[in-house]
């Protein structure tokens, strides 16, 4: 054999050596290394990295930020009444050792932990919870209140608790029919006292007007009357001076209102003497 011959598998040999000394480590992966079956070493930064061959063995793990989406499941609140609670966790591995020890680093297996501590979590919180309670306040206490909680129990399994959400809170068809009537009767019950403080109000306002009208017309009426008696006086008093001075004139001009006056409807009839003082201006010739 030339030594060509020999170079050739000795060098494929080595190749393959140095190709089953390494592993990579992506961005997205946790890997661990066993030797003989027994782990020995865990926390891999992502990149290149050595093992011994045969000896060693590399079993890397999804690292990325998982969904457990957890079936409905029926909770009781502190009113003793069941609600229908759809909700979900997102979560990563944190210590993947730990994972692969408490769950085997079975995905599956990890819900299924995560999955019951979160319903004996909830099951815990919506028993000191009435249902207005869960339907009207702030979701997010009660997200930091349950994160606040597991995070600590799921790290006992190697998983990090990122979130947790509740996607709807219905009532069951028993339950809701009975709330529902008695929101409704609620709401009711509020528009009516809306109404009747609002027709209490209208009431109050118009009388107000109304006050507000009266008085005004009456001083308007009195301001009025105040004018029109000054107005009269300045009038009597113009009369006066103007008549003061021709006497004669005044006399005649109250004669010719006079016949206006007794004239102005033509089927009364006057039975005076021609000699009479009503007649006083007629018997002047000039």
């Amino acid at each position: 054999m030339s030594r060509t011959q020999i170079v050739l598998p000795a060098s494929f040999g080595l190749l393959m050596l140095a190709y089953m000394s390494i592993f990579y480590v992506n961005q997205h992966e946790k890997a661990i290394v066993f030797r003989l079956g027994e782990m020995v070493e865990s926390d891999f930064q992502p990149g290149l990295h050595f093992k011994t061959p045969i000896i060693n063995k590399v079993s890397t793990f999804d690292a990325r930020v998982l969904t457990l989406d957890a079936k409905s499941e029926r909770f009781l609140t502190s009113e003793k009444k069941n609600v229908i609670v759809d909700s979900f966790a997102k979560w990563q591995i944190g210590d993947v050792g730990l994972f692969y020890t408490t769950v085997g680093g079975d995905e599956y297996q990890a819900n299924l932990r995560l999955d019951q501590i979160m319903k004996d979590a909830l099951r815990s919180e919506f028993g000191v919870r009435t249902i207005k309670q869960l339907i009207s306040e702030d979701r997010s206490e009660l997200r930091r209140t349950l994160l606040d909680k597991l995070s600590p129990m799921a790290s006992k399994f190697g998983i990090k608790l990122i979130d947790i959400r509740i996607k709807r809170i219905d009532l069951p068809q028993e339950v809701s029919s009975s709330v529902y009537q008695r929101m409704r009767a609620e709401r009711e019950r509020v528009a009516r006292e809306f109404r009747s403080q609002g027709s209490e109000s209208a009431e109050q306002i118009s009388a107000e007007a109304d006050k507000q009208k009266q008085v005004m017309l009456a001083n308007a009426h009195r301001d009025g009357e105040n004018i029109r008696g000054r107005g009269d006086a300045q009038s009597a008093d113009i009369y006066a001076k103007s008549f003061g001075k021709n006497p004669e004139f005044y006399a005649f001009y109250r004669s010719l209102q006079a016949y206006q006056v007794a004239f102005e409807k033509t089927q009364d009839t006057l039975v005076l003497k021609p000699d009479s003082d009503f007649f006083k201006y007629f018997n002047h010739e000039n």
